[in-house]
């Protein structure tokens, strides 16, 4: 099709679709696509477009990047979810999904009866410990967790979701050129590509996209920020509960997990050329079958049995993380934790936690700080466990002793390496502003203690709106705070300040720098109060200072 007819077609669909505040059929560089139109409301209606199942790369090879997708002929029917990309099922013991499964999924709001343009960009990376996860998250019957709507209506923003992948075919590496790896991570850049390149299309604003994800997500969100092949391609960007100086989001012994995949699907492992060409004629659902997490009796703490995830490739990730910041130094970054986001892990690592009927004891969380710390040996556990028992006094309740299990593991895991990004991207950014929180909205998890606060991925159903979605299942105090989350999120997609935008916030949200370390801790109770310095600091010096310089045995 000439150039000219292309735009002629797709003027002429914009300016009928504007009578009905709806894009109709929309011009993108593969073909033209049609998604559905949702009317919300009846006196003063507000509109959403909704774009399903768009191929922003074509069907990867195994173990190899991601290519652009050639294109179709006539208009492209967008009105179902793709399938996730292989992966394990939550029993491990099978796999769903499938190889072709780089599409994405695109929500644009209209909030009167002309069609918007120039809109803010968020653009979701699920987290699932790069084992698991979709596009559009986890769901009952069509109520999908990562569903954009609510998001991109209360937030007057364009919300784009889409798949990545995931386990071995995602992330498994040779540590050389055979196999480099971070597969997953360059699904990811090709998909923030698109959305740079097609997104005006939809009404997006091409020079203001943030990208947003959660725990491995959110370590996704901080290596694209670090790569040098996204610079001037993200605007913003929102880590939940991970980064990329997280322990787990770097494999540092990469080749050890390769060679326990190659073994079980029959691959030689003593030759990383022979290993990888022969892992790329195999089954791919043996390869996705041949790693699963066993989380009964571990040895050690279950973070140390997370085999795949990024490298440092010398190429998307050259250098350590640590290093990359001033890739991230135009970057308006904001980044944050749960205050027990670590409480889903302490309670397989301790089962007890999670039983008020059964009692701890105090060697049993030294045992869990020798366990952490077991690369520095005797001297990094010691030191440890007399500063996180300094306030037990002679008689600890089960209570403290089990939150100081959970304050352990929530620090060590999420809380310091979010702040040692942080202050790394402050340090080290020129236009780029830094906002950090800690989300405390305890978990509404029935089964858990009632002093369990937010667990991991709590923080999600209110960033989406779910206490909206489904309000018979939530309190009004519940959607207080996704009110407050929605706002703050997408002021900050829209001005770089969550203070600042459309959206009314409950106060202002001051921006961090390392001599005083602000953070705003987000609740239903949101006030000048809860404006804060310092979170945490004795225990993040310890970590990242005393713990980090000690000597590995």
């Amino acid at each position: 099709m000439a150039p000219w007819i292309a735009v002629t077609l797709a003027l002429a669909g914009f300016l009928a679709a504007a009578h009905a505040a709806s894009l109709g059929v929309v011009y993108t560089e593969g073909g033209f696509v049609e998604g559905t139109s949702k009317k919300i409301g009846l006196i003063s209606p507000s509109y959403v477009d909704i774009f399903k199942g768009i191929p922003f790369a074509a069907p990867p090879g195994i173990l190899e990047k991601p290519e652009r997708h050639l294109g179709w002929s006539g208009t492209l029917k967008a009105t179902k979810f793709k399938p996730r990309c292989l992966q394990l099922t939550l029993t491990m013991k099978d796999t769903r999904g499938d190889l072709d499964c780089l599409y994405l999924n695109v929500w644009v709001p209209h909030q009167s009866k002309s069609v918007s343009t120039n809109l803010p960009v968020m653009v979701w990376i699920y987290g699932g410990a790069f084992l698991l996860g979709a596009a559009e998250g986890a769901n009952f019957l069509d109520n999908y967790l990562y569903d954009g709507e609510e998001l991109a209506l209360r937030g007057n923003v364009i919300v784009v979701t889409f798949n990545y992948r995931l386990g071995p075919l995602g992330f498994l590496s040779t540590g050389d050129a055979n196999a480099p790896g971070n597969y997953g991570l360059w699904d990811q850049h090709m998909a923030i590509a698109w959305v740079k390149r097609n997104i005006a299309y939809f009404g997006g604003n091409p020079e203001n996209i943030t990208i947003f994800g959660e725990s491995a997500g959110g370590a996704s969100v901080s290596l694209q920020t670090l790569s040098p092949y996204n610079v001037g391609l993200i605007k913003r960007a929102i880590s939940q509960s991970g980064v990329g100086l997280s322990p787990w989001a770097i494999q540092r012994d990469p080749l050890f997990w390769t060679k326990k995949v190659a073994s079980k699907v029959g691959c030689p492992v003593d030759d990383t050329a022979a290993l990888a060409n022969c892992l790329r004629v195999t089954d791919p659902r043996a390869i996705t079958l041949a790693y699963t997490l066993d989380l009964t009796n571990l040895q050690y703490p279950v973070l140390y049995y997370l085999g795949f995830s990024a490298v440092i490739d010398g190429d998307f990730i050259p250098d350590d993380p640590v290093n990359l910041y001033n890739n991230a130094a135009d970057v308006d970054y904001l980044a944050g934790v749960n205050n027990m986001d670590a409480h889903m892990f302490a309670g397989v690592d301790l089962a007890a936690i999670n039983k008020p009927l059964q009692n701890i004891v105090p060697a049993e969380v030294e045992k869990l700080l020798q366990d952490l710390t077991l690369p520095k040996g005797s001297v990094g556990s010691n030191v440890a466990y007399e500063l996180y028992t300094a306030n037990w006094g002679p008689n600890p309740s089960q209570e403290l002793m089990k939150r100081t299990v959970i304050d352990v593991e929530t620090d060590f895991i999420f809380l310091v390496p979010t702040q040692e990004a942080l202050a790394l991207h402050s340090m080290n950014a020129k236009s780029g502003k830094t906002y950090s929180y800690i989300f405390s909205h305890p978990s509404r998890m029935p089964i858990y203690p009632s002093w369990v606060g937010a667990d991991h991925a709590d923080d999600l159903q209110y960033v989406f709106g779910k206490p909206f979605t489904t309000p018979l299942a939530y309190r009004s105090q519940d959607r207080d705070v996704s009110s407050a989350m929605i706002a703050y999120w997408t002021n900050f997609a829209a001005t770089g300040d969550p203070s600042q935008g459309p959206s009314k916030v409950p106060t202002s949200w001051l921006p961090y720098n390392t001599q005083f370390g602000q953070y705003l801790e987000i609740n239903n109770d949101i006030s000048y109060k809860s404006v804060k310095q310092s979170l945490r600091t004795p225990y993040v010096r310890f970590w990242a200072g005393t713990y980090r310089n000690m000597p590995y045995l």
